[in-house]
């Protein structure tokens, strides 16, 4: 008994040990300036969001989430990240970031959202296991984070890894709850990938028209049509 005792606190453990993972690496993405840290970043975050769904693969007893976990690191964890270093390189983007607000306030805005996500999800899961609660409101910080990183940057590729980090979110949340069908977690990456080739032929037209990714170019071509 000791011993399942045991292995149901590792478990435990170990699992917010990754979701928290997920978050902190948020964070580290509110906090990158340059452009292939960034994109570096969010590779590392689908990594452990890869780990995490192949860890409650093994504690749900769900051998499908291993190829959930599987697709994650292929897609997310490597092929994105080098497509969008790729990207980088043609067209020659690599430089500081601009942000709408700085380091701290973007810091301080992100706490302000893990502690309101705790309290929204927490009071209304109230039958759900402690760690699928715990695990809920660490999917949605990530959520909001995501969102907070697009509204706060200023190119166009940054907040395509925004709404891509708000998308590890989503994962995160799917693969908590324990009997989530897999055609769920499924259509969620391939919609990604779909997007992702969109915004890639997007980057390119913005870039031949404005010789820039940065977003005021959109605002001003916005105020001229107005």
């Amino acid at each position: 008994m000791g011993g399942h005792l045991a292995f149901g606190t590792f478990s435990y453990d170990a699992a917010h040990l990754l979701g928290g993972g997920v978050l902190v690496l948020s964070f580290v993405l509110l906090y990158q300036r340059r452009l292939t840290a960034v994109i570096n970043t969010y590779a590392l975050q689908a990594v452990v969001l890869s780990a995490a769904a192949a860890w409650q693969a093994w504690v749900q007893d769900a051998p499908h989430l291993y190829l959930t976990a599987g697709i994650t690191l292929a897609a997310k964890g490597i092929a994105i990240p080098l497509g969008m270093h790729r990207i980088v390189r043609q067209l020659q983007v690599n430089r500081s970031l601009e942000s709408a607000l700085g380091i701290f306030p973007s810091m301080a805005i992100g706490v302000g959202l893990v502690t309101l996500s705790i309290l929204v999800v927490l009071p209304v899961t109230p039958q759900a296991q402690t760690l699928t609660r715990e695990e809920l409101a660490l999917a949605l910080s990530v959520v909001l984070m995501g969102l907070l990183m697009m509204i706060t940057r200023r190119t166009a590729m940054t907040q395509v890894l925004g709404f891509m980090s708000l998308e590890n979110g989503l994962i995160l949340a799917a693969v908590s709850v324990a009997g989530m069908p897999l055609v769920v977690e499924l259509s969620v990456a391939v919609l990604v990938l779909l997007a992702f080739a969109v915004f890639g032929v997007f980057f390119f037209r913005i870039r031949d028209r404005f010789d820039s990714l940065h977003l005021d170019n959109l605002d001003r071509v916005g105020g001229m049509h107005r």
